[in-house]
């Protein structure tokens, strides 16, 4: 299984994230956003796939995934943005492989990671 990236602000849903995906057999590591720039810390791992909240605080994931996708590291990553809003066009206009509606069924978040993590 490939590691899973979580660029997400509410600790709670971080925690909720963390535990389902590792009963999934996922390996999941979180992103300190406290840490500054969102795009710095991530060209620093290039992360296989990124679940990427579109609200985190001071920064947009549709700037962010813009960003990455116009530098060839992150070719290979897999982008899955979720949002309270229907965001879904947007989202993917921006560059990101797949979209979650929040709140959304542990289920559907499951599903599409599979998606992404089958080689």
């Amino acid at each position: 299984m490939k590691k899973i990236f979580l660029a997400e602000d509410d600790q709670t849903m971080v925690t909720l994230l963390k535990t389902l995906l590792k009963i999934e057999g996922f390996e999941v590591e979180s992103i300190d956003l406290a840490k500054g720039d969102l795009l710095t810390s991530l060209r620093e791992i290039i992360p296989p796939i990124l679940l990427l909240d579109v609200n985190l605080p001071g920064q947009n994931g549709m700037d962010i995934v813009r960003e990455m996708r116009k530098d060839e590291r992150f070719n290979d990553t897999s982008v899955v943005m979720a949002s309270g809003m229907s965001l879904k066009d947007e989202c993917l206009a921006s560059g990101a492989d797949d979209f979650l509606l929040k709140p959304y069924m542990p289920d559907d978040l499951i599903d599409i990671l599979k998606k992404h993590t089958q080689s």
